[in-house]
């Protein structure tokens, strides 16, 4: 069975930080964003994962992954 599974976020992208918490962190073992990244910030969408139960997305010249969760499309 093959499922189709996609993401609101697409490289390219412009997002908005929202904070993260230790279970949205360790779900899925997604980068902490602790010290890289401030809440409240905007950051640019480089690349996105999506798996079957979470998406990550990889932040332009920040280090790690991301649970998308944590962030919310920023309106340009």
């Amino acid at each position: 069975m093959t499922h189709d599974f996609q993401s609101i976020f697409k490289p390219g992208d412009t997002v908005y930080y929202l904070g993260c918490n230790l279970e949205q962190i360790a779900w899925g073992n997604n980068d902490n964003p602790e010290g890289v990244l401030k809440q409240g910030y905007v950051y640019g969408v480089e690349d996105v994962k999506v798996h079957s139960q979470h998406t990550k997305i990889k932040l332009v010249s920040k280090p790690g992954w991301y649970n998308s969760v944590c962030f919310e499309l920023y309106p340009i």
